[in-house]
């Protein structure tokens, strides 16, 4: 069976994006996080901003089978 990536709608403070990448790989998402607010602290916090609006666009919602 193929994983897919979904933005989260368990684990989520903004949109969903580093809980549905935690779940993806399966690891903590306030790793993730956590590495996401180091890596745009480092990019003046403009790259990391950009980069999480773009996947939240991107990254799709699990859609609900009734």
């Amino acid at each position: 069976m193929q994983k897919k990536l979904y933005l989260s709608e368990t684990d989520k403070k903004l949109c969903g994006v580093c809980g549905g990448i935690g779940e993806y790989f399966d690891i903590d998402s306030t790793l993730i996080r956590l590495a996401w607010v180091i890596l745009s602290f480092f990019s003046l916090g403009i790259g990391g901003i950009i980069i999480y609006i773009i996947a939240s666009l991107i990254i799709p919602k699990r859609q609900q089978n009734f």
